[in-house]
């Protein structure tokens, strides 16, 4: 098994890049956190989808192109897609797995994917459009509530009960699944077993903790190595973000509409939680990319709370192999929390125009239902998906050297399928603006009851609520 894990490291190392699908998927320029949510969406400050005449685009994208494509795979299909390592890589090996279908994939940034969706959809013309996007899974709802009708709904086609419970919720509306899921940004807590040792601890004694009992481990690392646990970047909520989802809970309620802030329990916890990461000195303050991998990759920390998709920059740091293990997620404290959370992650979508069927049954015999290429994907590029019938392939059980012969990909998979549902709704990175600057002013010394309380006013007022 180990050599499949020295393997295992080349193949990694040549998708390194995956680093920088989630810089676009779910990352700034620190990698730390998430898009910053200039992707000129089309929903408006109030949450409203300016979208044109939407019963037109229902209508004239629905029913009266319904015979289309009714010599099922026979055709040509283009499919718009980010990042030409991990995403457009996975679509290459979908194309060449599925005969009968030309696949024209079209790489461009996802800033420029969003932009020309919000242009294109609301004029109520197909041309142009693609037949398969990719879309963020923080933002599928905005354009699902934003454009309906013009998404092809794909139950017909695969079962979303194979996928990871937690992508549903945030791909389907009003009972219908709108896409098929694809790559999970289950976060891991990615450690340095040899610092822990030093300080007298083990891989066992921060394995599904709560974050206060981490708080008391690192202060207690740091008074006997000096090493800080992790990057800080005070202006950047992603851990925030991933702190919640352990409890279920998000920056809106359960109808992803109405901003939840000044009664959020969990976000009081979780503010007061970043707060002690930067002034029990148990953090490093980074602002941007570079510092927050180069962090980890020179030692200057000993643990990166992130998804998985930061493996391949740990294993980067190849004089450190041996020395890292990956456990799971620290869970909010005194909550009904889980030991399991998300940060990324993005789905396939089918626009509802001629050649939708060959489109969904090109995702439904790949991206929806093949263990194969599953297998093939996470063999060729590390990528992992969310379509659960793959981790019972027994690469997926395969022991990496570089953690110790941990079969991470096991790992992350079980992990994945433990993180709790929540609906993420059309307001996140609008809410978490709001928060970025509420952090500031409780880190500054404001009361939490009162920052959050102005938080929420600001919410209410800019999405009209």
């Amino acid at each position: 098994m180990m050599n499949k894990g020295l393997k295992l490291i080349g193949m990694l190392a040549l998708a390194f890049v995956v680093l920088f699908a989630f810089a676009a998927c779910d990352g700034d320029d620190n990698g730390n956190g998430d898009d910053n949510g200039n992707g000129d969406e089309i929903v408006d400050d109030n949450g409203n989808g300016d979208n044109g005449d939407e019963d037109d685009n229902g209508d004239d994208n629905g029913d009266d192109n319904g015979d289309a494509d009714t010599n099922g795979a026979a055709g040509e299909i283009t499919v718009w897609a980010w990042d030409p390592n991990f995403n457009i890589r996975a679509l290459e090996i979908a194309s060449d797995a599925f005969a009968g279908v030309d696949v024209n994939i079209v790489e461009m940034a996802q800033d420029d994917v969003i932009s020309q969706l919000n242009t294109m959809l609301p004029s109520g013309s197909d041309v142009g459009l693609p037949n398969i996007v990719l879309i963020e899974d923080y933002r599928a709802q905005v354009f699902l509530q934003s454009f309906p009708g013009m998404f092809y709904p794909l139950d017909p086609y695969i079962n979303p009960g194979d996928f990871s419970p937690y992508k549903i919720p945030m791909t389907s509306l009003d009972g219908n699944q709108y896409a098929v899921p694809f790559d999970t940004g289950v976060s891991g807590f990615f450690v340095r077993v040899d610092i822990l040792e030093e300080a007298g601890f083990s891989v066992a004694d921060v394995t599904d903790i709560d974050w206060e009992e981490l708080i008391d481990i690192a202060i207690e690392v740091r008074d006997a190595t000096g090493m800080p646990m992790l990057t800080i970047d005070p202006d950047d909520l992603a851990i925030v973000r991933q702190m919640l989802q352990t409890a279920g809970l998000w920056y809106t309620l359960e109808d992803g509409l109405t901003p939840h802030i000044a009664d959020n329990e969990g976000l009081a916890i979780a503010f007061d939680i970043f707060a002690r990461l930067i002034n029990e000195d148990i953090s490093l303050p980074v602002t941007d990319w570079g510092g927050f991998v180069g962090a980890f990759n020179a030692g200057d920390v000993w643990s990166v709370p992130t998804g998985n998709w930061i493996t391949a920059s740990v294993m980067s740091a190849e004089e450190q192999s041996g020395d890292w293990a990956v456990v799971p997620f620290p869970r909010m404290p005194g909550m009904d929390a889980v030991n399991a959370t998300n940060l990324g992650g993005s789905s396939w979508y089918v626009v509802n125009i001629d050649g939708r069927e060959t489109a969904a049954e090109f995702l439904a015999g790949t991206f929806g239902s093949n263990v194969d290429f599953y297998v093939e994907l996470l063999n060729e590029i590390g990528a992992m998906g969310t379509f659960m019938p793959a981790s019972d392939a027994p690469e997926f059980s395969q022991e990496v050297e570089f953690f110790g012969g941990q079969q991470i990909f096991s790992d992350f998979a079980q992990w994945a399928s433990e993180i709790p549902e929540v609906n993420f709704g059309l307001h996140t990175y609008a809410i978490e603006d709001i928060l970025a600057v509420a952090m500031q002013d409780f880190l500054g010394g404001d009361d939490i009851q009162t920052v959050l309380d102005a938080a929420q006013s600001q919410a209410d007022s800019q999405l009209g609520q």
